[in-house]
């Protein structure tokens, strides 16, 4: 359980990273939000992924108290994760854009089958 905890936050760090590569310009705007914008994304785009960081660095802290290795939160702050993995799972599955379905709909199935697997296995 401890190993798909760091996995997890692993791969969380790595989302944000590129979220915060998207908030200061870099031109990904294809691989995120339906693929809809080549280059940088817009201001509204950007406003999109610095939410997305706050979200994406709380469902780690979530994941990390569920396995122990984190104060304690409540214990619905990790089924709330796993809740949120699950929803952006589905959507990158459903994108209309292959080139985000194909990027980052493995990377958040792995996501949420670590998620679940920390907060089943608790």
């Amino acid at each position: 359980m401890l190993t798909a905890a760091y996995i997890y936050c692993g791969l969380i760090f790595g989302v944000i990273g590129f979220q915060f590569a998207l908030i200061f310009g870099a031109p990904w705007g294809r691989f995120t939000q339906g693929g809809t914008h080549n280059g940088a994304l817009p201001r509204r785009g950007r406003v999109m992924a610095a939410v997305s960081v706050i979200i994406l660095a709380a469902m780690a802290l979530a994941i990390l108290s569920a396995a122990g290795l984190w104060p304690e939160w409540p214990r619905w702050t990790g089924w709330v994760a796993v809740a949120l993995n699950g929803v952006v799972m589905g959507l990158n599955w459903a994108t209309p854009s292959a080139v985000e379905r194909n990027l980052w709909g493995p990377i958040t199935s792995l996501m949420f089958l670590l998620a679940l697997t920390v907060m089943l296995y608790r």
